[in-house]
């Protein structure tokens, strides 16, 4: 790491870490240049991944200069560009790897955040949390970052301000050792949560970012539908696994947890107001009332509260609005309505009452199979209102506060 423009408070590192830049990018020849340059006086190198480039010749952009490139001949995506700077940089025993997009959105003067947070989190990926108070930053933009920290907090466990950003700081010695899958955008929601469920942890830290006016145009290798498509894929396949109950290997030693069963028995108030603090933002309430009502409204006699504390503690939702939402849905009125709603479903008709006790016996399969079919239709329908409703509730309380 450079002794140089170590922090903003002027700091000197004396803890020598390797720390390059690394800069993916295709078709980005306008900025590129400019932008790497920029970055050499903060790092130890500036590496650029030329991921089939076809507007320039990116090696002779840089010949002459101090910044490596590597090329992919055809285009393999952001996440392949990503893992092939990894292997280059372990190879010259680099300890570290800032990643920027080539677009010239991120600003090479917030490097040094980036080296102040590396030593006081030397086990952490670093994130830019981008500046989004800007008049030219798209509406698309910021919805689409709220939506992806919505899935990386159910995933995770952790709230990050901005799970979009390129702008990160990476331990490559601990994310070589991650099982990632993914070869292009893809790959930079499953590192985040592949890192958190390996014990690696996710820290923002504020940078700048520039958006062009909507005249400029800002040249960005992200195809709407198609990647959408594909990050909305990982984040089924990752909520998936979430559930499932199977650990993950630590490759950092987690902080002692004092919500052990022996410390539920033992100390049950403590407990109680410890839950009640956890996840209490609207966006986490209204998660766990949704999750909470989905899983109510399904026919899972019996074993109502016990699924219920299951998927929320595997998702680290607030456990007591999971568990309490569910008495909403309580018998008779819910389990009505869905096997009325299945039975119309299955025959086209309403359904009516037997006309003997032997005969309602009998149907009583059938009712199961109607309250199953019934339950998977108002069951997304009643947990989105729900969570809505506590969604809206908890903010106007936390405004009033």
């Amino acid at each position: 790491m450079k002794a140089t423009d170590y922090s903003t408070n002027n700091s000197i590192c004396t803890h020598h870490l390797l720390v390059w830049v690394v800069v993916p990018v295709r078709n980005n020849g306008g900025t590129v240049r400019s932008l790497a340059m920029q970055c050499l006086p903060y790092v130890d190198g500036v590496l650029v991944v030329d991921d089939g480039s076809t507007d320039t010749d990116v090696r002779q952009l840089f010949t002459g200069t101090a910044v490596r490139v590597v090329t992919h001949p055809v285009n393999r995506g952001k996440g392949a560009a990503l893992r092939t700077a990894i292997s280059f940089l372990r190879e010259l025993g680099v300890d570290w790897m800032i990643t920027m997009d080539g677009d010239g959105q991120h600003a090479p003067e917030d490097i040094p955040v980036f080296l102040q947070a590396i030593q006081e989190h030397p086990h952490s990926i670093i994130i830019g949390a981008r500046d989004f108070s800007g008049a030219s930053v798209p509406g698309s933009s910021r919805f689409g970052r709220r939506f992806s920290n919505m899935w990386i907090r159910l995933e995770s466990g952790i709230s990050v301000s901005d799970t979009q950003s390129g702008f990160r700081a990476y331990p490559l010695s601990l994310i070589a050792q991650l099982p990632l899958r993914g070869n292009r955008y893809e790959f930079e929601v499953e590192v985040l949560v592949q890192a958190a469920w390996h014990g690696i942890g996710l820290v923002d830290v504020p940078v700048s970012v520039w958006y062009p006016d909507p005249e400029e145009f800002l040249v960005s290798s992200f195809r709407k539908w198609r990647d959408n498509i594909r990050i909305s894929l990982v984040h089924a396949r990752l909520c998936m696994r979430r559930l499932l109950p199977w650990p993950h290997r630590k490759l950092v030693k987690p902080a002692p947890d004092r919500m052990t069963p022996y410390f539920l028995l033992r100390h049950p108030v403590l407990s109680m107001k410890r839950v009640l603090t956890d996840n209490t933002s609207p966006g986490e309430l209204g998660m766990a009332a949704t999750v909470g009502s989905f899983l109510a409204v399904l026919p899972l006699v019996g074993v109502h509260t016990a699924a219920i504390l299951y998927v929320a503690a595997r998702l680290r939702l607030n456990l007591v609005m999971a568990v309490n939402i569910q008495h909403l849905y309580a018998p008779p009125v819910t389990p009505l309505a869905c096997i009325v709603l299945g039975h119309y479903i299955l025959r086209q008709s309403w359904i009516t009452i037997p006309g003997s006790f032997r005969g309602a016996v009998s149907e009583v399969p059938h009712y199961l199979l109607f309250w199953l079919i019934g339950s998977l239709i108002l069951a997304p329908l009643l947990s989105l209102l729900a969570g809505g409703a506590v969604y809206v509730l908890a903010r106007a309380i936390k405004r009033d506060r």
